[in-house]
C-alpha cells in the first residue's frame, strides 16, 4: 500500500499566494493544494473559481470564511484580511487564473501585508506570461511584460511607442476583439519584419501559438475571428537609434494628454534618449 503526501502543517499567519492553473486543472502544484486545504482564511479574485478548483481536487473549504477580493472589493475587505492575520491567522489568495499580482488585485494584498510588517509567500507555479515565453521561440534572456495596453487613445499610442524600443521581447495581454486593431497599429511603431507571437488559450483545449513577423500575421488575421485568452508576444528592437519620425510621433502622441516637460520626460524613458534633447524637440514641434 502506498504512503498518503504528507500534508503541511499549521501554516506561518501571513499571506501565502497561491497561482493556480490558466487552463488544465492538473497544472497546480501540491505544495497549493497543501496550502488550499491548510489556510485559515480563502481569498480569491473570484471565489466561484477557486471553489470549483478545490471541488476538482477534493479540498472542502468546510466552514472557513471565502473571501472576494477584486478591483471593486473596496479596502474594506483588505483592512479585514489585515485583522485576520493580525490574530495570528492564514490567509490563502488565488488569482481566478495563474500567478497573483500578475494583472491581478493581489499586488494591493501585498503591500498592505508587507506595510504591516507581516510575512508573505509565495507557492509559485502556473503562468501565461512564462508559458507564453517558453513556446514563443523568442529570446528569453531579458523580456518586459507591459500588460493590457490602453484601451485607446492618446495614451494606448504612447504606449506602443514606448514597447516598440525595447531590447527585450516584449510580452502584452490584449482583448481578442482588439487583436486586429493592434497589430495594424504595431506597424505604425515597428518594422514589418519584426517577429510577433501571438499565443491563444495556453493550455486549454485550443491552444494555439501562431508565429511569424507583423507583416505576415496581420495576413493571415485580417478575417479571422479570434476568440479566447491572448497573449502577444513582440521581438526585441533592432540595434539603432530611434528616427526623428519615431521621436516625433511618440511626442505628439503624449503631448496630447500631458504636459511638454511630462511628455518629454515620458518619451525620452520609453526611447532611451537624453531628456534635455527630447525637449528641446518639444518646444519645437509646440512652436509649430
Amino acid at each position: 500500500m502506498s504512503e498518503m503526501r504528507p500534508r503541511l502543517g499549521p501554516l506561518v499567519a501571513g499571506v501565502h499566494f497561491v497561482a493556480t492553473p490558466i487552463g488544465a486543472a492538473r497544472d497546480i502544484t501540491l505544495r497549493a493544494l497543501d496550502i488550499l486545504a491548510s489556510a485559515d482564511v480563502l481569498a480569491a479574485e473570484d471565489t466561484r473559481t477557486l471553489r470549483h478548483l478545490m471541488e476538482i481536487h477534493g479540498i472542502p473549504v468546510n466552514s472557513r470564511p471565502l473571501v472576494a477580493l477584486h478591483d471593486h472589493s473596496g479596502e474594506g475587505v483588505i483592512t479585514r484580511l489585515m485583522a485576520t492575520i493580525a490574530e495570528g491567522k492564514s490567509v490563502a489568495y488565488a488569482s481566478e487564473a495563474g500567478t497573483p499580482l500578475i494583472s491581478d488585485p493581489g499586488f494591493e494584498l501585498a503591500r498592505a501585508a508587507i506595510g504591516a510588517g507581516h510575512p508573505v509567500l509565495a507557492a509559485p507555479g502556473p503562468s501565461a506570461v512564462l508559458a507564453a515565453l517558453t513556446v514563443s521561440g523568442l529570446p528569453s534572456d531579458r523580456f518586459l511584460f507591459a500588460g493590457f495596453p490602453p484601451s485607446s487613445g492618446a495614451a494606448r499610442g504612447t504606449f506602443l511607442a514606448g514597447i516598440a524600443r525595447q531590447e527585450a521581447t516584449v510580452i502584452l495581454y490584449e482583448s481578442p476583439k482588439r487583436l486586429n486593431k493592434l497589430l495594424g497599429e504595431l506597424a505604425d511603431h515597428i518594422e514589418e519584419t519584426r517577429q510577433v507571437v501571438i499565443c491563444r488559450e495556453l493550455t486549454k483545449r485550443f491552444e494555439e501559438t501562431l508565429r511569424g513577423t507583423l507583416a505576415e500575421l496581420r495576413i493571415e488575421l485580417e478575417d479571422r475571428e479570434v476568440k479566447g485568452e491572448i497573449v502577444v508576444l513582440i521581438g526585441r528592437a533592432p540595434d539603432r537609434p530611434a528616427a526623428a519620425e519615431d521621436l516625433d510621433t511618440a511626442l505628439r502622441n503624449a503631448m496630447r494628454e500631458h504636459r511638454v516637460k511630462d511628455a518629454a520626460g515620458l518619451v525620452a524613458e520609453a526611447l532611451g534618449l537624453p531628456r534635455r534633447e527630447v525637449y528641446q524637440r518639444a518646444l519645437k514641434l509646440m512652436e509649430e
